[in-house]
């Protein structure tokens, strides 16, 4: 993976020199904008902001110091074309339909985009930034679960990069400092092999039924894999738990371990594919796309939200801190959020971040909705915050091994 490049020089250097001048641009352009509206014409200065303007400005300054990218989608296309190449990491095809879009990415862009380690974990992901910080193949964007975010900000892994269709993306999905956007969701599911498992659980109070001995999967470790993580949290809100506290679904799984409905295995096409996973906890998206080569050996599958635990999901991207090739980075989270990438999620069964918009438009085709959800279920979705998914977090990370991996 390892090819020439050109290097670009880091956009931290004019942070601090574009913040103030960003600042003061902000501001006049509000006053500007309630004149037009017909709102107040008073006259409001850098040092009047209002606390959320100034950190809206501040990120905006940040977002855009990588400013020689260009500020619309075309002028980032050329001048990612110049680099070439976009490092990119954890993409499995299968997952949400990523094969396809990142076809069309190359396709439309003439630009190479490797996916190294498709199947890592966002852990695995972060510490490939971290141990190839600095080399040609270090990746340039991350699509990790919303439980490492905060690590990949705190650890300066990640620097801010506002998408040219910022405003069409609900708040939920994006963080206020630019530092991170989710482009896609999903529902966490039940996946089960009917061919091998006649009897489908539709809820996770049917997977500690003894019938199910030793085929319950989740996909990867919750500490590490944010599947798996989503997996705990709809258990939890199965049994009496919420986003505040997830300690009834870390003890649902230590009683799927005792009983031995639990194996330790991960959910990988080739696993499924084998039979050697007969009921996946996943998201709903991860199964379109895998369908056509269940049936190709013979198997059928069934995917079944949880009727006692419906909880959904998103994916955050990120363009790493002081990326090897800045621009194409910034293109490809322009791609995945706009049209063209929102359409391949779809085609995919994920559930793309300005679906409200691209819906209003009239451009999802009613084959794309048919992939997706029931309508019902995707209108009772809800997304913890940040603050509960670090509670969330810390609790896994004290209780997930004495109770469950270490036993």
């Amino acid at each position: 993976m390892q090819h020439a490049f050109e290097h670009v020089p880091s956009d931290k250097e004019r942070i601090l020199n574009v913040r103030r001048a960003l600042s003061i641009v902000a501001a006049s352009a509000a006053v500007a904008l309630l004149a037009a509206c017909g709102g107040t014409t008073d006259t409001t200065t850098e040092t009047e902001m209002s606390p959320t303007a100034e950190a809206t400005a501040e990120a905006t300054a940040e977002a855009t110091a990588g400013a020689e990218c260009g500020t619309t989608v075309e002028e980032i296309a050329a001048a990612a074309q110049a680099e070439g190449k976009v490092n990119l990491i954890a993409l499995p095809d299968t997952w949400a339909n990523y094969k396809g879009i990142l076809e069309a990415f190359r396709s439309t862009y003439g630009i190479e985009a490797p996916v190294a380690n498709p199947d890592a974990s966002s852990a695995d992901e972060l510490t490939a930034v971290q141990t190839l910080r600095g080399q040609p193949d270090m990746p340039d964007a991350l699509d990790i679960g919303p439980s490492f975010t905060e690590q990949a900000i705190s650890e300066g892994l990640v620097e801010p990069y506002i998408t040219t269709n910022w405003d069409e993306i609900p708040d939920a999905l994006k963080d206020p400092n630019g530092n991170w956007v989710g482009s896609y969701y999903g529902i966490m599911a039940i996946a089960t092999n009917s061919t091998l498992v006649p009897n489908v659980p539709r809820s996770f109070a049917d997977l500690t039924k003894p019938e199910y001995k030793g085929q319950v999967t989740l996909n990867g470790d919750p500490r590490e894999a944010g599947a798996a993580f989503a997996a705990v949290v709809a258990a939890s809100l199965a049994n009496g738990g919420s986003f505040d506290d997830i300690m009834p679904g870390i003890e649902y799984f230590a009683g799927l371990k005792e009983s031995g409905n639990l194996q330790t295995i991960d959910v990988t096409p080739a696993a499924l594919l084998s039979g050697d996973v007969p009921i996946a906890l996943d998201w709903t998206y991860n199964f379109p796309g895998l369908l056509p080569e269940l049936e190709k050996v013979g198997f059928t599958m069934d995917v079944v939200v949880p009727s006692d635990g419906l909880y959904g999901g998103f994916y955050a991207q990120s363009v790493v801190s002081d990326p090897v090739h800045p621009c194409a980075a910034r293109l490809w989270l322009e791609h995945i959020t706009g049209n063209d990438g929102a359409l391949g999620y779809l085609e995919g069964g994920a559930i793309p971040a300005r679906y409200a918009a691209l819906d209003a438009a009239g451009l999802i085709p009613e084959a794309a909705k048919a992939n997706l959800p029931p309508a019902d279920q995707i209108a009772q979705i809800q997304f913890p915050t940040q603050e509960q998914i670090a509670v969330m977090k810390d609790q896994l990370t004290q209780n997930w091994g004495p109770m469950v991996a270490d036993l």
